[in-house]
């Protein structure tokens, strides 16, 4: 049995479709058909009933599940080792980070990483996706959260200051009011922001007209005359069209985390990208 071929399984596994599987794993739709039939016929064992609604795990599929889950585990781990020992500075180099953090925080620190280290080819993924570390889908990663993954080094990079926001021609509402003006808020859908209650507390009469789970949406909503919103500063203050209104006390901050595997703590380029951000980023 081969490696690629129990990559293909979890793919289909967790996925659930081929053509998900196929989208994950970067090859075509009648590849990963035939290279599941071959695994089967190999094993002597149906691993998936085929349904109107997808693949589902047969009970031999469901008992090798943990098994090709560990071998992936050992494979990774390989591949973060072999990766971890390479001080050359080259390769590719995969940052995650939120919308908001890639787009008005990120591009000094990799304008001039790109200058300094012009062979390595860095790819920035950004949403509110929680990349995994342990399964290199990226090597360094930025959040408003402490990681929770094992093995995972980390640090708060910064107290990442936020503020309040409304079109720069639209009068300010009243303190402890808000009547006639409206609020662009976080979707908590994708869990608690502490900004959504404070806000609604300094205008109670203000109505919500929009909610986004997209920081640099909810800019260009406030900037369009749609609503006030709270936002990180460096994307209120660099944002056209906007002003942030003095409330007295600040809007709740949050705290940016940067981590990498620490499998991967030698990775030339990782280091150097580490630093250049700490050097860029850090709260002194």
């Amino acid at each position: 049995m081969e490696w690629s071929d129990v990559r293909i399984f979890l793919a289909v596994a967790r996925a659930g479709t081929l053509g998900g599987a196929a989208k994950t794993l970067g090859l075509s739709h009648p590849t990963i058909g035939r290279r599941l039939r071959s695994l089967e016929e190999a094993t002597g064992q149906t691993l998936f009933q085929r349904t109107a609604d997808g693949y589902v795990l047969t009970e031999e599929g469901t008992a090798a599940l943990s098994i090709a889950e560990q071998m992936e585990e050992t494979a990774l781990a390989l591949e973060r080792r072999l990766a971890g020992g390479a001080m050359r500075l080259n390769g590719t180099l995969r940052v995650t980070s939120p919308d908001w953090f890639g787009a008005w925080v990120l591009p000094p620190v990799i304008a001039e990483f790109a200058r300094l280290h012009p062979e390595v080819d860095t790819e920035l993924l950004t949403g509110t996706r929680l990349f995994s570390l342990a399964q290199r889908e990226a090597d360094v990663a930025f959040r408003i959260e402490e990681f929770t993954e094992a093995d995972v080094i980390q640090r708060r990079l910064i107290a990442m200051p936020y503020g309040v926001y409304i079109a720069r021609d639209l009068p300010s509402p009243k303190l402890g009011d808000g009547a006639g003006h409206s609020l662009v808020i976080m979707d908590n859908s994708l869990g608690a922001f502490a900004d959504i209650d404070w806000l609604r507390s300094l205008f109670p009469k203000a109505s919500i007209t929009l909610r986004s789970n997209n920081r640099n949406v909810q800019a260009q909503m406030c900037a369009a005359g749609v609503g006030l919103a709270v936002l990180p500063r460096p994307v209120g203050d660099k944002q056209v069209g906007l002003r942030m209104l003095e409330v007295g006390e600040p809007p709740p901050g949050r705290d940016i985390w940067m981590g990498y595997h620490r499998d991967l703590k030698r990775l030339g380029r990782l280091r150097a990208f580490v630093d250049l951000a700490v050097h860029h980023l850090a709260t002194r």
